[in-house]
């Protein structure tokens, strides 16, 4: 029986083993993922599916479909290294439905895979899916699975479709993913306590229950290292170049999606304000032992008085550069400015003195208001037009900034947001303030341009999100 089940367990290893070898040869860049799974027989399940450590297989099932349909098992070992660069099954256990979330998992990686014209993976797509691709990415654009789960959870659910949808683009084995969850879960007792025994709360039981947590070794790799298969895949890919893109399709637009560090944007805000001493009553400061023992020991004479001077955090100096040719939108831009407006009331609004410069530019400066009040900020952004007519070159702000600088009125600069579609020349010289280029839509935008040294933030519906790619500036 033993060498029976060896004979099976080598023949799906030979299996899998020549269908990576056919696809390094014809995909280079994806070796970092290739390499990175292993191979497992498990005949729990009746086909195939991964945990993000091992390709776990019935041997049975890989044998009919290498013997009959040989590009279709091609398809399902990229499918699974879609979901393993995605990082699907980390995130699996914090979704309200989890088959809603397999549906959507497959859907993203089958359209990657689908965007592929490679001869080891091309296939014929389906009326039915085709019709899909097309209705996804006319109302989400950018197809990741929380992308359509967010899409599929806004609409009144058709369980009907829904199972429709999982006969096309259910692939493999997701049952793998919940192990996963499982096996990363410390235990709170060690194995074989009776059941009733109580847990190990005291601090040696909480001391143990750490140290075991640090000892346990999932058999998984751990989410940092498929996203760091991702960034290395994601740089050979812009090595390759926008001139091989149709081979490898949609992958590298998703990749750098996925790959965006996302921050909150009141706190991004945060580094443009500054820390000085204002005027005013600090609580902190106050000692209230020594403040009531004066008045014990002496009557009406307080040891000490409040701090009349506090420190604080505000906004000093900031400018805001709106591109204002017609490729960017007046909606856009009044949502990105009020937002700001709004989230700087929030974080201590402005000094006593304090300059935001409202630059409007195109290819050269057209308009610079200084604004030193934040209801400033909001009528111009109620009052704002989009002028159009011109081209976009980021590079005369800069100029303009550091004449500014010269003049002595842009003394204690924090940072810049330059608004725009990400069309247009950037300068090399990186700056010695922070510096982000702000963008208005995470589709049909033009972002490859940025310099190492900006910052990227993204406008969403749901608000901003950041992308620090900030690397070295000498």
């Amino acid at each position: 029986m033993s060498q029976t089940r060896e004979k099976l367990e080598q023949m799906g290893f030979r299996i899998l083993d020549a269908v990576r070898t056919e696809l390094l040869l014809s995909m280079r860049f994806m070796a970092p993922a290739l390499n990175s799974l292993g191979f497992k027989m498990d005949l729990a399940t009746s086909s195939a599916g991964t945990d993000a450590a091992y390709i776990r297989f019935n041997p049975g099932f890989l044998l009919q479909v290498y013997v009959e349909r040989p590009r279709r098992m091609n398809r399902m070992y990229v499918h699974m290294l879609m979901h393993c660069l995605f990082r699907h099954m980390f995130s699996a256990r914090d979704r309200e439905d989890p088959e809603l979330w397999d549906l959507c998992c497959d859907i993203a990686a089958e359209s990657v895979v689908d965007s592929m014209t490679y001869d080891v993976v091309a296939r014929t797509h389906s009326p039915f899916r085709e019709e899909w691709y097309e209705r996804l990415e006319s109302e989400v654009k950018i197809l990741t699975a929380e992308k359509i789960y967010a899409w599929f959870l806004d609409r009144e659910r058709n369980y009907a479709v829904e199972e429709a949808l999982r006969r096309e683009f259910t692939v493999d084995d997701h049952s793998f993913w919940q192990r996963l969850e499982d096996e990363q879960e410390p235990q709170k007792n060690p194995p074989g306590t009776p059941p009733g025994a109580p847990n190990n709360d005291g601090e040696q039981g909480k001391q143990e229950t750490e140290q075991s947590s640090r000892d346990l070794k999932p058999v998984n790799p751990k989410e940092d290292e498929w996203k760091k298969n991702a960034e290395k895949i994601e740089a050979d890919l812009d090595i390759m170049g926008k001139e091989r893109s149709q081979e490898y399709g949609s992958l590298s637009r998703i990749l750098r999606f996925e790959s965006r560090k996302r921050t909150d944007y009141r706190e991004f805000l945060q580094r443009f304000s500054v820390l000085r001493e204002e005027a005013g009553i600090d609580p902190d400061s106050f000692d209230y032992g020594f403040y009531y023992y004066g008045m014990e020991m002496y009557g009406n004479m307080p040891l000490i008085e409040e701090n009349e001077l506090r420190e604080i955090r505000k906004v000093d100096s900031l400018v805001i550069a709106i591109d204002t040719s017609a490729s960017c939108q007046k909606v856009l831009v009044q949502q990105f400015l009020n937002e700001t407006a709004d989230l700087l009331s929030g974080i201590g609004s402005f000094f006593k003195k304090t300059e935001i410069h409202l630059i409007e530019c195109d290819d050269r400066v057209q308009n610079d208001r200084v604004i030193t009040d934040l209801s400033q900020l909001q009528q111009y952004a109620q009052g704002f037009e989009v002028k159009g007519g011109f081209g976009t070159d980021f590079r005369p702000v800069f100029n303009y900034i550091e004449d500014l600088r010269a003049a002595g009125k842009l003394e204690n600069l924090k940072g810049l947001m330059y608004f725009t579609d990400g069309f247009g020349e950037y300068p090399k010289k990186p700056t010695d303030y922070d510096t982000a280029f702000v963008f208005f839509r995470d589709e049909e935008l033009d972002d490859t341009g940025v310099p190492d040294w900006a910052i990227k933030l993204f406008l969403t519906p749901e608000g901003m999100e950041t992308e620090d790619r900030r690397g070295v500036t000498n």
